[in-house]
C-alpha cells in the first residue's frame, strides 16, 4: 500500500542503496548476517544504520538502534520513510522490537517499505504503545 506522502519511485531506491552501504559496514561477525538501514526525516535528510553484534548476544543491536542513533546525534525529527535490507541487499522487513523503536521516532504515519509494498506502521504495529500513553 502506498500512501499520499510516500517517496517516489527514484527516491526509494536511493534509500536502499543507503540501506546496503550501510549493511556493507554491518559486524555480524557470529550470525553472518549482516543488516542495514535507512530513513528519511522530515527536514530531507536521510540516516542510516548497521547491525553489530557482541559475543553476549543479548547486548547486539540491530541496524533500527544505529539508525535512530544517528537521527538524535544529527539533529533529531520525525522518521518518515524507512527500509532495511538483509546480507543479499533484499528489503527486510524490522522485528517486532525495532518496530516498537521506529514508532517512537516516527509514529503510525511512517511508511516502511516491506517485501509486499509500502505500509504504515500503524498496519505493522496495530495498537501501538507508544509516549502518549504515559503522559497524565
Amino acid at each position: 500500500m502506498t500512501t499520499g506522502a510516500d517517496l517516489a519511485p527514484a527516491d526509494w531506491e536511493r534509500l536502499r542503496e543507503v540501506a546496503r552501504a550501510a549493511m556493507h559496514r554491518a559486524y555480524a561477525p557470529y550470525s553472518g548476517y549482516p543488516v542495514g538501514a535507512a530513513a528519511r526525516v522530515d527536514d530531507g535528510r536521510t540516516v542510516s544504520g548497521c547491525n553489530v553484534e557482541n559475543a553476549s548476544y543479548g547486548l547486539s543491536l540491530c541496524a533500527e538502534c544505529g539508525l535512530v542513533s544517528e537521527l538524535r546525534n544529527s539533529g533529531g525529527g520525525r522518521l518518515t520513510h524507512f527500509t532495511c535490507v538483509d546480507g543479499r541487499g533484499e528489503i527486510l522487513v524490522p522485528c517486532g522490537r525495532c518496530r516498537q523503536l521506529l514508532f517512537e521516532f516516527g509514529g503510525p504515519g511512517l511508511v516502511v517499505e516491506t517485501p509486499d509494498g509500502r505500509l504504515p506502521l500503524s498496519e505493522m504495529l496495530p495498537q501501538a504503545f507508544g509516549p502518549a500513553h504515559l503522559r497524565q
